[in-house]
């Protein structure tokens, strides 16, 4: 499954950059698709049975475009996979896809989670911090768990940075314990 979707996840991400059209737009476009498709189990049902046909099928897709507005170079791009018996894959190629783009772009996407919600100037500060510590520009998604006490915990790949308030006492812990 792997080399499917980082084969049609690159392809899609050669596409949206040699047609010099908006990443984060088609981005959005393809996870709006991808939502869609993995919320409607009879879309799902459609778009993967064999014995209904392609055209058939891209007709359907074409509906669905026409009313969400999706730009033409997604809707081709759904169509391949619809065509090739990928359709399936799509949430993974999708997830793929924002990766390749971001590694392209030159971003980093980190995970913070934090003890309490952050107003606008920590989040800046926050991210301004993990741009230093990584030398790429961060893309950051932010969730709570009251459970840290305080401070917060950034994932940033296989890296976690931990300045929470339990993993302080944690780590006192197992000094204490040592």
């Amino acid at each position: 499954m792997a080399s499917v979707t980082n084969t049609y996840a690159r392809a899609f991400a050669d596409a949206v950059f040699s047609g010099h059209h908006d990443p984060d737009k088609t981005l959005q476009e393809a996870q709006a698709v991808a939502e869609l498709v993995a919320g409607s189990r009879e879309l799902r049902a459609v778009w993967e049975t064999p014995s209904i046909t392609a055209a058939q099928k891209r007709a359907v897709l074409d509906a669905i475009v026409a009313r969400q507005g999706i730009s033409r170079t997604v809707r081709n791009f759904v169509a391949v996979l619809i065509d090739h018996r990928r359709i399936g894959f799509l949430g993974p190629i999708v997830k793929q896809f924002e990766q390749e783009l971001n590694h392209r772009l030159g971003f980093t996407e980190a995970e913070i989670i934090s003890a309490r919600e952050l107003d606008q100037t920590d989040r800046h500060r926050l991210e301004t911090e993990m741009e230093k510590l990584t030398g790429k520009k961060v893309r950051a998604r932010y969730s709570l768990d009251e459970s840290l006490l305080g401070g917060a915990v950034v994932k940033v790949g296989s890296t976690i940075y931990d300045g929470s308030v339990a993993g302080q006492l944690e780590r006192i812990k197992q000094a204490l314990s040592s």
